[in-house]
C-alpha cells in the first residue's frame, strides 16, 4: 500500500503509535515475574500487534527492516519465555533472515543469534544451540558501544536455557 492521501498519512501515525505502545507493553509483561495465564495471552497478542503495525509502516516506507527484525526478535523472546518451541524457532529464524538480508549488524546481529540459541535450547537441539550461542558471543564481542555490549552479555547469561 502506497500512501496517497493525508488521511492515509495520518493513519500511518496511528500505526506507529500503536507499534511502539504494543512493543512497550510486551516488555512490561515480559519483565513481570508473576504473570497470569491471561497476561501471557495478552503478551502474545501485543507482540504480534506490534509487529503487524511495524509491517504496515515498512510497506509504506515509514519503517525500516530493523523495525521488522526487532519485532521478530521480540516475538521469538515471548515464545521462548512461554516455552513454546515451534513459534519461538519460527520467529527467531525470521529475525535472523531479516538481519542477514539487510546486513544488520552489531547489537541486533548478536541478539538474532541469541534468539536462535534460546529457541534451539527449548527443543533440546544442542548442535544449533551451541552454534548460535557461539555466533552470538562472537557478534556480541563486536558490539561497538560498551553499554550495549554489557547489556547484551548480561542478557545472554540470564536464565536457564542452555542445552
Amino acid at each position: 500500500m502506497i500512501v496517497t492521501t493525508m488521511s492515509e498519512k495520518e493513519d500511518l501515525k496511528v500505526h506507529e503509535k500503536l507499534a511502539k505502545k504494543c512493543f512497550n507493553k510486551t516488555w512490561e509483561l515480559l519483565e513481570k515475574a508473576d504473570r497470569t495465564p491471561e497476561e501471557d495471552n495478552d503478551m502474545i497478542h501485543t507482540v504480534h500487534a506490534s509487529r503487524y503495525h511495524w509491517g504496515v509502516l515498512v510497506a509504506n516506507q515509514q519503517g525500516t527492516a530493523l523495525n521488522l527484525q526487532r519485532g521478530e526478535w521480540q516475538i521469538a523472546r515471548v515464545y521462548t519465555v512461554l516455552e513454546r518451541e515451534e513459534p519461538a524457532l519460527y520467529h527467531a529464524n525470521l529475525c535472523l533472515k531479516i538481519t542477514q538480508d539487510n546486513n544488520i549488524e552489531d547489537f541486533d546481529l548478536a541478539f538474532a543469534h541469541e534468539a536462535l540459541a534460546r529457541a534451539s535450547a527449548l527443543g533440546g537441539n544442542k548442535k544449533d544451540n551451541e552454534k548460535h550461542l557461539k555466533l552470538a558471543n562472537e557478534a556480541g564481542e563486536k558490539i561497538k558501544d560498551k553499554g550495549d555490549r554489557d547489556y547484551f552479555f548480561e542478557d545472554l547469561k540470564a536464565g536457564k536455557w542452555f542445552v
